[in-house]
This record gives C-alpha cells, structure tokens and sequence, in this order.
C-alpha cells in the first residue's frame, strides 16, 4: 500500500549502506583525546576492536545500542559525541562526493 509519503518526505536519513563519516570521525577524535586505542575502546564498550575500526573508517554504520555503548566506552555524554558528529557531518558535507 503505497501511502505516498515519499513526495511528502524527503529521504532526510541517509540510508543504512551510506556511510556516517562524522560519526566515525568523532570517534576517533574522542578516542585520541582519551588516548585509548582501538583494541582498549572495544574492550569498554564490550564491541569487537575490529567494528571499532569499521565504524571510524565508514566501513559499517553501529546500531543506536552500539552508539550508546561507545559513548559509554568513551566516557562521555551521548549528546557529546552526537554534537560533535553532526559537525563534522556539516563540515564534510560541503566537500563530500556528489552521488548519483
């Protein structure tokens, strides 16, 4: 049954295959400023340093529960690390590829 919703909105969330750079890069950032590696990040937040990995570099983007536990993990406020991806995502937004 097709509702026509997708006229009324817009696709604002990017799909789950589009990677979610300032994400990753916000926690990589948080990570350096804690000076945790990877492997040490993985082992707070009880998730693979392999998937730490993956969501820093785009690769995969981490469920919300995956979110909060790296948030957790990094020691700060889920708002904190969100603000700070969405800057990023602002200022990788004007120099991303187009897509098609």
């Amino acid at each position: 049954m097709d509702l026509g919703l997708d006229a009324q909105f817009p696709a604002l969330m990017p799909r789950r295959e589009d990677p979610q750079i300032g994400l990753g890069k916000a926690i990589r950032t948080l990570r350096g400023e804690k000076e945790l590696s990877q492997e040490a990040l993985g082992h707070k937040a009880e998730i693979h340093p392999t998937w730490i990995s993956h969501i820093e570099s785009g690769r995969i983007n981490p469920t919300w529960g995956n979110v909060r536990r790296i948030a957790g993990g990094l020691d700060v406020p889920l708002e904190k690390l969100a603000a700070l991806a969405e800057q990023f995502e602002r200022e990788l937004g004007s120099t991303a590829p187009a897509k098609r």
